[in-house]
C-alpha cells in the first residue's frame, strides 16, 4: 500500500514532462537571444573603434628596432 502511494507520487506524466521541457527550452532560448544581441552590439562597437584614429597613429609611429647591435645585424 505504501509503495503504491509512493509510486503514484513519483510518476511524471507526459504532459508534465512536456511542460517542463518547454519551460527549460524557453529559458535557454531567451539566453541565446540575449547573447546574439550582445554579440551584434559588440561587433558594431568594435567596428566604430577600428575606424577611429587611435589605431592608425600607432602604425605610423612604430619604428623598427631589430637592426641594433644586439641582433648581430651590423
Amino acid at each position: 500500500m505504501c509503495n503504491n502511494l509512493l509510486y503514484k507520487a513519483l510518476v511524471v506524466t507526459t504532459t508534465q514532462l512536456t511542460m517542463i521541457l518547454i519551460t527549460v527550452a524557453s529559458i535557454f532560448l531567451v539566453f541565446i537571444i540575449i547573447a546574439i544581441l550582445k554579440m551584434y552590439k559588440l561587433k558594431a562597437e568594435n567596428k566604430k573603434l577600428m575606424e577611429t584614429n587611435a589605431f592608425k597613429d600607432v602604425d605610423e609611429s612604430y619604428k623598427d628596432f631589430t637592426s641594433g647591435h644586439l641582433y648581430g645585424d651590423n
